[in-house]
């Protein structure tokens, strides 16, 4: 467990420094814990003032030492009604913090509180969001904690009693689902439920972000009825969303009509799209990921400003600009984008509210982005700054995150703290305090404060499922909880890829010099011109002026604007055409294929495409009326795309074959008499789908006319080989001992034509050649005509497969130690008879026997010069 223990108060204001002397001191691990113990010390400063001066009531008043419920004697006061239920509000928040921080009594003596204080039987109204990210939302969390071994806080007493005040509270919740839409009513009497004169009126983010915490429950207990409810809720939304793909702010639950047609990512609508990325982190659910996928692609088209750094209000029908003013809660944007592996833009958003806080040593509620001045100047301590700080620190490791965390610190121990509390700044420029602690402030800011100075935390660290809700409250699901893919789904989503790309500091400008790695953030060409967007001094108060703007590597740089995504109109040979709406003509165009979608003509065909966050190029979303998923891929079958090819040009007449085939790999010993074909005698053995070349012996063929001859690279097998001074096989081989003789040749790609491979191959007696692809792309050798009439005759008889990189290394591995031990180690190849279970690096659920369809050439389509990364073209 972690330290816990309080250092003299003098470390704590001694060393914390203004941002202006970061450059002058290093992280070291010292210092990290320095600021990790003043941040824990904060946090306990507002937790047993609550404990205090408020248990059990919900929140604590830090002015007046005392705690505070519901308004009793004014119902229509929704800022303090819609979370305070008379249910020890700030308790249940609060209780994966206590056990974060490492305090194993503590978070048991809370837990222990809780089921002995905490019911729901209560006659208030709170706000279904509010109530179910701040209380069910605890409440899971912490029963995940007390229960799971393997997270490292379990209690030995405990024996699910949090789970059970969750579903208690799921089930008071319910009725509140029961509209014409599925849509929730935004409050709900937890005694009485639903009153007569209820709004039916309700916000995106209220309605839409409930699918974390109620699919967990579902999960937890069995009982699906809660995340079936959630599921139709956030789906009501997302099938409302208008023609350009934006959901509004506010909708009738019982109408379903729009009220506010204007979006953003701020307040009405931010936590819809967390959630649709986070529960598919969480769950898996590859839905959820599709619409995030869709969504993302459409705020950076239209909400996003044109310089990149902030997001604006828009008309959600036509994407114009509705209002210039940005919140403080769209902060938490950059979070969401590490979390997706946009870490660019991530950054970018991060720096424009760097410097408000920087402007105010707070984050406004509301800032004017035209006159820079705040419109709503108070700050209640809301962590969604923090956070994108914490999330950016983990992806980066780079230390100006740690210095923005210090100044943060320093500026909440100056500002908010009082003798009984932590109290909610009301005036940024006056610097008033109000009489209010949110518990989101102990369980969210502060939560988010202690990670980033505690950079090994497991629960922060780990690789794995576990999400922070928008409450900041952890939530994993093991796998007795989680829903296997269907083969189906699986097959169609058999091209993705969700790696995150390398971090790059510096994103390429050829014209500017890059600074060495050691300078990070600060020395970024654009860094400082977000200062610019918030009307911060270039110079005068030492703590904002922390950059000098003469460095050589022009630091205050105009960024140029970055297209994240864009439409085409697709022709032949740029011929003029005009957009094919009809459905019966672009039916007969696209059709779904296996993996993605099938373009049989590309005339008058629509085309959406975004930005790769790898850097490598686009990815088509959309064309004509079908949508292209994560995972999937266009694979193009209009043969005069590029009009008509020259004679000499022209593709070989072949008849089509499988694009795949299963090849087994085995490695057996020279001196057992059984090494051919005898597979139980084996030493190691893998298989793999290999991509066959349209040229050469069909080896599907073969496989399913169950003979090979010999001689040939088919069923018996053949001893596999590789030739160092040839690596490529684009050299006649010098072969005097006949050791290729019957052999199958491990190559690489590159340098020469596929079909010269497989000549020179077989020209030496080789049976065929194995090419070891340079990535997982597939990639089926084809031939032109003028080819085929060269060296068709001279690999009759031969084979070719192209394997991925991934698979590869698993052939080189067993090579290497056939080459230093041949006479323990030979390695084999051979075409398998029935396709398997299950294929080398695959879940069995997703092998399918391919049929023999189109044929594949391995390339890719180039759009106004750019690469489409999730195409192939079929001639």
């Amino acid at each position: 467990m972690f330290l816990w223990h309080l250092i003299a108060l003098s470390v704590f204001h001694i060393s914390l420094y203004q941002i202006s002397d970061a450059k002058k001191v290093n992280w070291t691990s010292e210092r990290k814990l320095e600021y990790r113990e003043a941040t824990r010390e904060l946090w306990e400063h507002g937790y047993e003032s609550y404990m205090s001066y408020a248990f059990p009531m919900d929140e604590l008043m830090p002015l007046s030492c005392f705690g505070r419920g519901p308004d009793w004697d004014n119902p229509s006061n929704i800022g303090t009604n819609d979370v305070a239920g008379n249910y020890s509000l700030t308790l249940v928040d609060i209780l994966d913090t206590l056990a974060i921080m490492g305090n194993q009594q503590e978070f048991s003596d809370a837990v222990e509180n809780v089921i002995n204080w905490v019911q729901f039987d209560v006659d208030t109204k709170p706000q279904v969001f509010e109530v179910t990210i701040r209380v069910l939302g605890g409440l899971l969390s912490g029963h995940i904690l007390a229960s799971e071994e393997r997270l490292g806080h379990k209690l030995d007493w405990y024996q699910g009693q949090l789970l059970a005040l969750a579903k208690d509270l799921g089930e008071r919740l319910l009725p509140a689902f029961n509209t014409d839409t599925g849509l929730p009513y935004a409050r709900i009497n937890l005694r009485h439920g639903v009153l007569a004169n209820e709004s039916t009126e309700t916000c995106v983010a209220g309605a839409g972000s409930l699918i974390l915490e109620f699919g967990t429950l579902s999960r937890l207990t069995g009982d699906d009825r809660f995340e079936k409810a959630a599921y139709k809720a956030f789906f009501g939304l997302w099938n409302r969303r208008s023609d350009i793909g934006l959901v509004g702010n506010n909708i009738d639950v019982h109408t379903g009509k729009w009220g506010t047609e204007t979006t953003g990512i701020g307040a009405g609508v931010d936590s819809f799209y967390e959630y649709a990325l986070k529960w598919y982190v969480l769950s898996g659910e590859v839905e959820f990921l599709d619409v995030w996928n869709e969504a993302y692609g459409y705020i950076m088209s239209y909400a996003r400003a044109v310089h990149g750094y902030s997001y604006r209000i828009v008309s959600m029908t036509k994407g114009f600009v509705a209002s210039v003013n940005v919140d403080s809660l769209s902060a938490f944007w950059g979070g969401l984008q590490v979390l997706a592996g946009d870490v660019q833009n991530a950054i970018k958003s991060h720096l424009f509210y760097w410097n408000l806080w920087r402007k105010y040593h707070a984050i406004p509620e509301l800032f004017d982005t035209s006159s820079h001045v705040a419109v709503v100047k108070g700050y209640p301590l809301r962590p969604e700054f923090i956070e994108t700080t914490f999330f950016l620190y983990q992806v980066t490791k780079d230390p100006f995150y740690l210095d923005v965390g210090a100044q943060v610190l320093h500026d909440l121990q100056e500002r908010i703290r009082t003798p009984c509390g932590l109290a909610t700044i009301s005036d940024v420029i006056e610097n008033t305090l109000d009489d209010r602690m949110e518990s989101f402030v102990l369980s969210e800011t502060l939560k988010y404060l202690y990670l980033l100075f505690d950079e090994f935390n497991p629960l922060a660290s780990t690789d794995s499922n576990i999400v922070f809700t928008t409450e900041g409250h952890i939530l994993t699901l093991n796998n007795t909880h989680l829903r296997p893919m269907s083969k189906t789904r699986r097959l169609s989503r058999k091209y993705e890829n969700l790696t995150c790309p390398i971090y790059d500091a510096y994103p390429d400008r050829s014209a500017i010099k890059k600074p060495s790695l050691r300078h990070g953030i600060r020395n970024r060409p654009d860094y400082d011109y977000a200062r610019t967007l918030v009307g911060l001094p270039t110079s005068g108060d030492a703590s904002t002026d922390d950059l000098e703007w003469s460095t050589p590597y022009g630091t205050c740089e105009v960024p140029s604007y970055d297209t994240f995504s864009y439409d085409v109109l697709l022709s032949r040979q740029g011929q003029k055409v005009e957009e094919d709406q009809d459905i019966s003509s672009l039916s007969k165009k696209l059709n779904p294929w296996k993996g993605g979608v099938l373009v049989n003509e590309v005339m008058g065909l629509r085309v959406q495409m975004r930005n790769r966050f790898d850097g490598k190029g686009y990815d088509i979303t959309k064309i004509g009326h079908l949508n292209v998923r994560q995972g999937e891929k266009v694979f193009f079958n209009d043969s005069l795309l590029f009009g008509e090819r020259p004679a000499d040009k022209q593709k070989a007449n072949l008849a089509p074959r499988a694009k795949t085939v299963p090849i087994k790999f085995f490695t057996v010993s020279p001196e057992d008499p059984s090494m051919m074909g005898d597979d139980s005698r084996v030493t190691s053995e893998f298989i793999v789908e290999a991509n066959t070349a349209e040229f050469g012996v069909d080896l599907d063929q073969l496989r399913e006319d169950q003979v090979g001859a010999a001689g040939t690279f088919g069923l018996k097998g053949s001893h596999l080989v590789r030739v160092p001074d040839n690596a490529n096989g684009c050299q006649p081989y010098h072969d005097p001992n006949g050791l290729l003789h019957n052999a199958v040749v491990f190559i690489e790609r590159g340098e020469c034509l596929f079909i010269e491979k497989l000549f020179n191959a077989r020209k030496s007696g080789a049976a065929g050649v194995v090419v070891w692809h340079d990535s997982e792309e597939a990639v089926n050798p084809v031939v032109e005509a003028g080819d085929l009439a060269v060296f068709g005759a001279g690999i009759e008889g031969a084979a070719m497969v192209v394997i991925p990189a991934s698979a590869a290394a698993f052939v080189v591995g067993r090579l290497i130690l056939q080459e230093q031990d041949p006479r323990k180690h030979k390695v084999m190849v051979k075409v398998e008879k029935e396709w398997p279970e299950q294929l080398l690096g695959q879940d069995p659920q997703i092998v399918q026997a391919p049929t023999k369809t189109e044929k594949a050439s391995g390339k890719i389509l180039y759009i106004n010069g750019n690469a489409m990364i999730n195409t192939e073209l079929l001639f």
